[in-house]
Formats: C-alpha cells, sequence, structure tokens
C-alpha cells in the first residue's frame, strides 16, 4: 500500500507544472521612479522614418518628457516648439526595458496614452535580431484610429489558424513580415474604449500579455469595466490566467513555433509621429494638412501626447 501511494504522489508530483501551468508569481512591480531604473533612454534614428527625435535621459527630465512621482511614470513629446522643416523632428522618447524576458506575463496599468493627430504610440516587446527573434506589439496605433491592434512580427514559417478562441478580429495570419509588407498577423480589439482619446476618456485601463510555448496572449480590460479580474486590478502577488476569460488576442503555437521564432525580448515604450504607418495612413484619417506639416507647426496639438503608467508588474 506504501508502495501504491508512493507511486501516486510521483504521479502528482510529475503532473503538477502542467497544471499549474497558468499560474504565476509576481516577479517585478514598476511603478514611479522605478521606470527610470527598470528601463534605459535609446536616443536613436527612428527605426520607422518618423517625424521624431529620441532624446537622451538628460534631454528628457530638463525638458520635463519624463517624470515620475510615487505612483505615476509620465514619458511625453515637446508641445511647445514649431519646428524648421529643415530641422530634427518632434522631440519624444524611447525607452527600453533593461531586462529581458521570455516566457511569463506582463500587465501594464495605464491611465492615459498619447493621443493626437500624427501620433504613433506603441508598447511592444521585441528581441534581438529583428525578426528573427520576434516582436510582440500590446498597444499599438495611429492618428487616434482606434481601436487598439495587437500584432506578431516575425520570420518566415509563423501563421495563425483562421478561427481560433478569441474576441477580437484577425487582420492576418501571416505573420511573416517579408510576406506582408511588415504587417504581421493583428489582431483588432473589439473594445472601442481600447485605444486613443477613447481610452483616455475612461480613465486608461489594463493591458496583459502572457507568453508560453504554446500560445501568446493579450487581454484588455478599460478602466471602467465590471469585469476585470481582481488579480489584474489590484496587481496580485500570484496571478492564474485561466481565470481572465477568452483574450482578446489568442497567437497558438499550431502553425507557428513559439519557442524558436520569439528569442529574449526587451520591452519598448516609446512615441513617434508620421513614418511608416501614422504618416502612411494620414490622408485616410479625418487629420488636417499633411502629417509632417502638421507634426512641425502645431506644438499645442501635442499637449496630450503623454503615456501615464501606473504601474507595470511582470511575473514567472
Amino acid at each position: 500500500m506504501a508502495s501504491g501511494l508512493i507511486h501516486s504522489l510521483l504521479g502528482l508530483l510529475l503532473l503538477l507544472p502542467w497544471a499549474l501551468g497558468a499560474s504565476y508569481g509576481q516577479q517585478e512591480n514598476i511603478a514611479g521612479s522605478g521606470f527610470l531604473s527598470a528601463f534605459s533612454y535609446e536616443a536613436i534614428a527612428d527605426p520607422t522614418h518618423g517625424r521624431v527625435n529620441y532624446v537622451d535621459a538628460g534631454t528628457a527630465r530638463s525638458q520635463n518628457l519624463t517624470f515620475a512621482s510615487s505612483d505615476t511614470f509620465v514619458l511625453r513629446a515637446d508641445s511647445k516648439t514649431t519646428l524648421s522643416a529643415s530641422g530634427p523632428g518632434r522631440n519624444s522618447v524611447r525607452i527600453v526595458s533593461n531586462r529581458q524576458y521570455t516566457t511569463g506575463v506582463m500587465i501594464f496599468n495605464i491611465r492615459h496614452m498619447p493621443q493626437g493627430c500624427g501620433t504613433w504610440p506603441a508598447v511592444w516587446t521585441v528581441g534581438s535580431n529583428w525578426p528573427n527573434n520576434g516582436e510582440i506589439d500590446i498597444l499599438e496605433g495611429v492618428n487616434d484610429q482606434g481601436p487598439n491592434q495587437g500584432t506578431l512580427h516575425t520570420n518566415s514559417g509563423c501563421t495563425m489558424p483562421a478561427s481560433r478562441s478569441e474576441t477580437g478580429t484577425p487582420l492576418q495570419n501571416n505573420c511573416d513580415v517579408a510576406a506582408t509588407g511588415n504587417s504581421g498577423c493583428g489582431v483588432r480589439f473589439n473594445d472601442g474604449n481600447s485605444y486613443g482619446p477613447a481610452l483616455n476618456n475612461v480613465g486608461g485601463g489594463w493591458y496583459a500579455m502572457e507568453r508560453t510555448n504554446s500560445a501568446i496572449k493579450i487581454w484588455f480590460w478599460p478602466r471602467n469595466s465590471g469585469s476585470v479580474p481582481s488579480q489584474v486590478r489590484d496587481g496580485a502577488t500570484s496571478i492564474n490566467t485561466d481565470t481572465w476569460g477568452t483574450p482578446v488576442a489568442n497567437f497558438p503555437s499550431t502553425s507557428c513555433p513559439i519557442s524558436s521564432k520569439f528569442g529574449p525580448h526587451n520591452i519598448v515604450i516609446n512615441l513617434t509621429f508620421c513614418g511608416d504607418w501614422a504618416g502612411a495612413v494620414y490622408g485616410n484619417s479625418g487629420c488636417p494638412s499633411s502629417c509632417v506639416d502638421f507634426v512641425n507647426n502645431n506644438p499645442s496639438a501635442f499637449t496630450n501626447a503623454f503615456f501615464d503608467f501606473a504601474w507595470l508588474k511582470t511575473y514567472a
């Protein structure tokens, strides 16, 4: 009998990691000035060719483009300077996490995101040697044209099934940037409050991304939602994503070997203007003038072009 009991217990122990696969413990609690130590500034030429001048840490702080309090981190663009057509773009900020991440969960508690014609804000993760280690866009859009879009970008050999368990609407199912003109495989969110002025009008909300070797999933809950899980709302020290309901975007490994298409990722938070996406669709956005002219000549239009993060928590 003792031998049988031991074998039963061993069997349960072997099953336990699988059974608790959706359970995670908090790894980081990044809030306020914690963002300044957890991220570094990237004063680089914009890879997406935007009308932007990404500044270094000293410039960002002296121009008040980033600032923090105990429970607030703000990242914003310059809203005072009229630009010369022959000079650099609008001062803004791009930060990248010092830490890299593989499997696990990230929850972003966002009170406000950048809005305005010509804006292209994003919260995303990316690996080195793009696109060979993949990219995951969690919050992204342009020219105040919501709702949000969650997208994967990879090299060849990663596609998504046409039908899968998600509440959003798939846009393309081939994640290969070379095959899609860098569109990747996106999912349009179903909640109009998930992006831009509509998100800001309800006080923001929570974005969560779970990455495992079997799927990448993204959830969103607006601030005024009655269905936000208490684990998410409260930033609990332990979470179980199986209790969160159907994700908005679900990218399974059915025809995409996630473990080989996605390497270690850094989190990137940035705000650019015009460029490859916002500039390309600007004429259809209902915005005035041309994108570059508008960004150059209307600094006050970017008073609300800022992120306000309450916190970012990671789980493993």
